[in-house]
């Protein structure tokens, strides 16, 4: 697997607090021809002088001088990136030791893979917001297509954008990013690899998840307008998806 070149996305925002950590557990796990792609979403704090001393080659740092959100910033990350498998990952997370591995090889299977995470700290499974039960991804449930989607759909499938993974030639077919598409990038990517096929499930934890107040995500249900919006906005990215996925087998 140390010929892959593996390119690691980041949008960071006001993110000094936890942002070294994190890039201290990528940087371990990454090979030397491999990047890590920092977009920076014109961060007030110290995130962008923090990056700006990191002296690792492989680094790459953009820095916006307006705020675009979150979902644009990944999605100029993912544009940026020139590796064969382009991995997600947020600011203030820990990544397990062999992730790397773990999602090249799955991506050789699917040209999208999500694995498990765990909470920072106990090392706890998150819980479903929905049922409350132990929110986790199943291997054999990749290829269902029709059951992920339907999960995606009523809010119980845990597709987080930091534990997952992208082969380069899918890059094309996700972006650019539907322009109504404001939150949930992580969730039009595997409404996407549903559309053109499966996406692979790890179910090994490779993420550990910093919960705290300024989460782009959260965990808590949310308000009944909020969610009927958000179902809306699902049903419109699988609409989309089956489009991209039709030209993607035309062409």
């Amino acid at each position: 697997m140390t010929d892959v070149r593996v390119s690691v996305c980041m949008a960071t925002y006001n993110g000094e607090a936890y942002l070294r950590e994190q890039l201290d557990s990528i940087l371990v796990e990454l090979e030397p021809q491999d990047e890590v792609v920092i977009v920076d979403d014109a961060s007030s704090d110290g995130t962008v002088a923090l990056l700006s001393a990191i002296s690792d080659p492989r680094v790459r740092v953009h820095a916006r001088e307006t705020n675009h959100g979150y979902v644009r910033t990944f999605e100029e990350a993912l544009q940026r990136a020139t590796g064969d498998v382009v991995m997600l990952s947020d600011q203030d997370d820990v990544w397990v030791h062999g992730r790397r591995a773990l999602l090249v090889a799955a991506t050789a299977e699917r040209a999208v893979a999500a694995s498990n995470l765990v909470l920072l700290g106990d090392g706890s499974p998150l819980r479903s917001p929905l049922t409350g039960r132990d929110w986790l991804l199943r291997a054999a449930d990749g290829p269902r297509r029709g059951r992920n989607q339907w999960k995606i759909l009523i809010g119980d499938a845990p597709y987080f954008g930091c534990a997952m993974a992208i082969r380069r030639d899918f890059l094309s077919v996700a972006t650019p990013f539907p322009e109504y598409l404001t939150e949930s990038h992580d969730l039009w990517l595997a409404t996407l690899a549903n559309a053109c096929g499966g996406l692979a499930h790890v179910e090994q934890p490779t993420v550990r998840r910093r919960l705290h107040e300024a989460n782009a995500s959260s965990e808590r249900p949310r308000g009944l307008r909020q969610a009927l919006q958000s179902r809306v906005l699902l049903l419109r990215l699988w609409a989309e998806a089956r489009r991209r996925a039709r030209r993607r087998s035309r062409a």
